[in-house]
């Protein structure tokens, strides 16, 4: 009796530990630049969360038919998916504004933070990739630069938003998602949908939510399949353009910037430029990945 409540106890702390992880990449989806495939990635949870998402098809709704709920439940990983979307769906609701806060009133400091993280994942995937040769070095640079231009690239003003705009633009968001590098939230900016599902969220509008959702879980379903094909084909060719794209991304949490948006030197900021503090944020949010990565070794 006294083995089964520990049990138990132990199955509940790893699934709220999974909804924390699912926090950390509602938060970061909610912020434009930021990837939540970054922080599935460098929390030890994006090959599961891709898997699990992959095994989600036509077969798996037949095992619920057959087999009833609980070997269902089972082969879709139900307690991971429902933990980390628990922790997501709570982080964007919750943060969006404060976030919004914090990027609004120390923008240096909070993108020092997040350059600390992202340098921290280079790391962490470069030490992931098995083998290096000429294919993987040119994937390194092709993903580089589509995520470098994805940064760059202006956002669309005076377009339409009806709903079958928004679910478009949440099979794209979505799909951008679990990139690691790649930001849904800056995608949304880009498509000049991100203030519009802000507001959504924040004054409850459904039909937005509904929709958007919709096109997020088509967008999701459809591109995971894609990864969990490349991870199983060849997994270090698959961790050098998710490096590429991570990389690329460097461009944007550049915490420093001129009024056109262009990155520039802290000593050409024109204000305070909080050069000691933005040292020290960059070297928690390293460390702070790098011991998770220490950590995650030793249980393993």
């Amino acid at each position: 009796m006294k083995k089964r409540f520990w049990y138990y106890i132990e199955e509940l702390t790893g699934y709220s530990i999974i909804s924390i992880k699912g926090m950390a990449m509602g938060a970061a989806d909610a912020v434009p630049g930021v990837s939540g495939g970054t922080i599935a990635l460098l929390l030890g949870i994006y090959e599961e969360l891709i898997n699990s998402i992959g095994n989600i098809n036509i077969s798996l709704f037949k095992e619920l038919y057959k087999n009833g709920f609980y070997s269902f439940w089972e082969k879709l990983n139900g307690n991971f998916l429902l933990s980390l979307i628990t922790g997501i769906l709570f982080s964007l609701v919750t943060f969006v504004k404060l976030t919004a806060y914090f990027f609004d009133k120390y923008p240096i400091l909070i993108w020092s933070f997040f350059l600390g993280l992202v340098l921290a994942t280079i790391y962490v995937i470069y030490k992931l990739i098995k083998s290096w040769n000429y294919i993987n070095i040119i994937f390194v640079i092709i993903a580089t630069l589509i995520s470098f231009y994805l940064t760059k690239i202006n956002a669309i003003d005076n377009i339409n938003i009806s709903l079958s705009y928004i679910l478009i633009c949440g099979i794209i968001a979505a799909s951008a998602m679990i990139i690691p590098g790649i930001s849904g939230a800056l995608i949304l900016v880009v498509l000049g949908l991100y203030s519009t599902m802000i507001n959504a969220v924040d004054n409850l509008e459904f039909d937005k939510i509904i929709t958007f959702t919709s096109g997020a879980i088509i967008g999701l379903l459809s591109f995971s399949k894609i990864i969990k094909w490349m991870f199983s084909k060849n997994s270090s060719l698959t961790y050098s353009i998710l490096l590429g794209f991570v990389i690329g991304s460097l461009s944007k949490v550049w915490p420093w910037k001129s009024e056109l948006e262009q990155n520039i030197l802290p000593s050409s900021y024109i204000g305070e430029n909080y050069l000691f503090y933005s040292i020290i944020l960059i070297s928690i949010g390293f460390l702070l990945i790098f011991s998770l990565e220490k950590i995650q070794k030793l249980n393993n």
